[in-house]
């Protein structure tokens, strides 16, 4: 495969799709004339830059269309190299179009820069009088946000279309068949020894270079494979290199656009997709793709599906959470980690993405919090962009109760902190020293006036967890804070104990850890 498949540093441009040159000059509105340079539809711009220095290369990011008035253009350019010299830089810089105004500087567009524009291969466009820079690129910024808005319209449209797909009698090539169709290509899942699962959709270049196309994208399968475990019990990687193989890459062949991704976390599935074209919404429709298919391929892998049937009927005849514990693949500790989404309520796509990138695939959604049970210690919880967690201390299988109420406690925390992750007990104190069995007698007999009020336990709790602050124990608990000033008042009275001293705050602390 060449270096290309790999993919490298993103192109500076911003996070918008560009606009077609076409496009801006069929505003009528402006009046813009293209007369020299290719005329080629794809030709796309991504802002427009004003400047009227001799030498606008150290200024350029590339994409631009160059807007100068030639103010810097000296009255004897016409018969000598300046205006080659200044063509070429542009296209050095990787600037798309240049666009020339007329007055009040000049009455036409110099022949020689016309002449320079057709050589260097360079679009050039004269913007007449009446049309100020300004308006120019408020135009481009428009035609931008209309290709966004359209182009986050088809990302959605795609989305619900692939999810749809996915809840069909025949997922797998439902979902590459839509797939297919959202990227105008072909879509095929290949197997973790690289064979075809299925396919959906027409190979783009089939006319001439139909089998270029084919080994390519079978190339870039094999660099994004994940390292699978061989006959032997070591470890070999299926793309070679040697070292962590990326779980996606990008590459071209024949003039198609491939992209491959890897499905779940060693499963060793891959999906392929080959389009004539890359859209800007086009990998993230892949990606959703890509999510889909790891949650239908995973359970086909291995008896891992069927293993934990078996955990959920056993534990719903009766059998203890130890019990069914070695079904579900982990050791003997596990964690609880309740997380909430910045965007609204997750479902179950982005749940399953959270899950996968904690290393677990038994997640739960409850409303607007997902809950995902990880095996302890086989990798590190941080924190996971777009998320707030709470997790939970690593117990064991019979402990799984208390460890989601210790997630949930620790996941309010994070939000009334505005913390990204805040983990249940990090940090062994004084009162670990107390035995288990007498701390939590004492704790019942301190805190029996309140037990029965559920709500004004777990009010006390919280308050005293965010140091007493009205506001954030409002936010932690969803209540008003009037609602919390009263239950910590009911609590006061009803402990007959004042919660402005320290001491008492302190006791009452140790009582609730051990409730």
């Amino acid at each position: 495969m060449p270096d290309a498949a790999v993919p490298g540093p993103a192109p500076a441009v911003p996070p918008t799709p560009p606009v077609p040159l076409a496009a801006l000059l069929a505003r009528e509105d402006l009046g813009l004339r293209q007369i020299a340079g290719p005329q080629d539809s794809a030709t796309v711009i991504h802002w427009a830059h004003t400047s009227e220095m001799a030498d606008p290369y150290p200024y350029l990011l590339g994409g631009e269309l160059l807007l100068t008035a030639g103010v810097h253009v000296p009255e004897a350019a016409g018969s000598g190299t300046y205006f080659d010299d200044y063509v070429s830089r542009i296209v050095e810089a990787g600037g798309a179009a240049l666009g020339f105004g007329v007055a009040p500087v000049h009455d036409t567009v110099p022949r020689a820069l016309v002449v320079a524009c057709d050589d260097y291969g360079l679009p050039l466009v004269e913007v007449p009088p009446r049309t100020t820079f300004s308006g120019v690129a408020r135009a481009v910024w428009q035609l931008m946000a209309q290709a966004r808005h359209t182009e986050l319209r088809r990302v959605t449209e795609a989305q619900q279309s692939l999810a749809a797909a996915a809840a069909r009698p025949d997922p797998v090539p439902s979902v590459l068949r839509q797939l297919a169709q959202r990227v105008g290509g072909r879509a095929t899942l290949y197997a973790p020894d690289g064979g075809e699962v299925a396919s959906a959709g027409r190979m783009p270049g089939a006319g001439g270079g139909g089998g270029e196309v084919s080994g390519a994208l079978a190339g870039l399968v094999a660099v994004v494979r994940p390292t699978t475990r061989d006959g032997s019990g070591g470890v070999s990687a299926s793309g070679g290199g040697g070292g962590p193989t990326p779980s996606s890459a990008s590459d071209t062949a024949a003039g198609v656009h491939l992209a491959a991704y890897a499905l779940g976390t060693g499963q060793g599935f891959v999906l392929g997709v080959a389009a004539p074209r890359r859209d800007p919404g086009d990998h993230t429709i892949a990606s959703v793709g890509a999510v889909l298919l790891s949650l239908l391929t995973g359970e086909h892998q291995s008896s891992t599906g069927a293993a934990r049937s078996s955990a959920l009927v056993r534990l719903l005849l009766g059998a203890a959470p130890e019990e069914v514990a070695p079904l579900l693949g982990g050791g003997e500790r596990w964690v609880v980690v309740h997380a909430r989404p910045d965007d609204p309520a997750p479902d179950a796509v982005t749940a399953s993405a959270l899950g996968a990138a904690l290393g677990s695939a038994l997640v739960d959604v409850d409303g607007d919090v997902v809950r995902v049970l990880v095996p302890a210690g086989h990798r590190e919880l941080t924190v996971q962009p777009g998320w707030t967690c709470g997790v939970s201390a690593p117990v064991g299988a019979h402990e799984w109760a208390s460890a989601d109420t210790q997630a949930g406690r620790a996941l309010s925390r994070a939000r009334a902190t505005r913390t990204r992750l805040v983990r249940h007990g990090e940090h062994q104190g004084l009162a670990d020293l107390v035995p288990p069995t007498e701390a939590a007698a004492h704790a019942r007999t301190l805190l029996s006036p309140i037990t029965a009020n559920p709500a004004l336990t777990e009010t006390l709790r919280t308050w005293l967890s965010l140091h007493g602050s009205w506001d954030r124990t409002a936010v932690a608990l969803s209540v008003h804070r009037n609602t919390v000033r009263q239950r910590i008042t009911r609590c006061a009275t009803l402990l007959s104990t004042d919660l402005d001293d320290p001491d008492v705050r302190m006791e009452l602390w140790f009582a609730l850890r051990h409730a």
